[in-house]
């Protein structure tokens, strides 16, 4: 299994309603992306999240699927439209598990 988790900081114009088209258009993928095993995205509440105010965590069962994950489509309009142009960082970690 392959754990993806991406870490998500606004840029400080970015209107609430960009934030949640993002958001929302992440956790509608899984029905898109049939390689997709599980995915879950949401809000921060810790206060140790040093600025980054939302996340996004997605399984899946091998290294390979996540490379098949990065060009998809689906992936890549909502990347393209949606996140890079309200995104000032974004950080992302990898692990199997």
């Amino acid at each position: 299994m392959l754990k993806h988790i991406v870490l998500f900081q606004w840029q400080p114009e970015a209107s609430e309603e960009q934030i949640t088209a993002a958001m929302t258009a992440l956790q509608e993928m899984t029905p898109q992306i049939p390689f997709i095993v599980d995915l879950s995205a949401g809000k921060n509440f810790s206060d140790r999240s040093q600025g980054y105010t939302h996340a996004l965590t997605v399984t899946f069962n091998q290294t390979s699927d996540l490379a098949l994950y990065q060009p998809h489509p689906v992936h890549q309009e909502i990347v393209v439209n949606l996140i890079r142009p309200i995104a000032l960082k974004i950080l992302a970690i990898d692990y199997e598990y």
